[in-house]
């Protein structure tokens, strides 16, 4: 198989201070990976720099092929890459139904936006049954399916989870990693 990403060599500071230095790996199209490390080990940081909302001092990143080291988040969204923050960071203030509008900001066409959140509801059945409850109210667990959710919104190719399991009840834990296989085989 291809990889669909390929990061090498990867460097990034916060200012002086290095956070990651010669972060080296691959992930295969269909495949699921994850970055085990201890807290501080710079796994955030590897996704964040991934998604492009910082910037590799050396490395390279490539997408399908291409260079996404030091692209805009923005145009990194759009060629297929979403990320799912830790600490979910959904909009607390917005319904749930603005929230996952909010994961289609790139798209324009509203049937398949609809389809799209279909197919959200059918993976997370509890959002539909909450669409005009505010984000903020939802419980730990239906804010992690909503930020998934909204990140599906974005029909991403690669999808990057940053600590999704962080929180939540052992039986949340499992429902979130049975839709992340489910998520993977579509």
């Amino acid at each position: 198989m291809a990889d669909i990403l390929r990061v090498e060599d990867l460097a990034v500071n916060y200012g002086a201070i290095q956070a990651l230095q010669g972060i080296s790996f691959h992930v295969e199209a269909g495949e699921i990976v994850t970055l085990i490390g201890a807290n501080g080990a710079g796994k955030s940081t590897t996704l964040k720099t991934i998604s492009g909302l910082l910037y590799p001092r050396a490395g390279t990143i490539s997408y399908q092929g291409a260079s996404i080291a030091g692209m805009p988040a923005d145009a990194i969204v759009k060629m297929g890459i979403v990320q799912v923050p830790e600490g979910r960071n959904i909009f607390a203030p917005l319904t749930v139904r603005e929230n996952l509008e909010m994961g289609a900001y790139t798209r324009t066409d509203k049937e398949e936006i609809a389809r799209s959140m279909q197919r959200v509801f059918t993976s997370f059945p509890r959002l539909e049954e909450r669409l005009s409850q505010l984000g903020g109210t939802l419980s730990g667990g239906e804010q992690q399916m909503l930020a998934m959710g909204r990140a599906l919104m974005a029909q991403p190719k690669l999808l990057l989870m940053d600590e999704p399991s962080m929180g939540l009840a052992p039986i949340l834990v499992e429902e979130i990693f049975r839709i992340v296989a489910e998520i993977n085989k579509q």
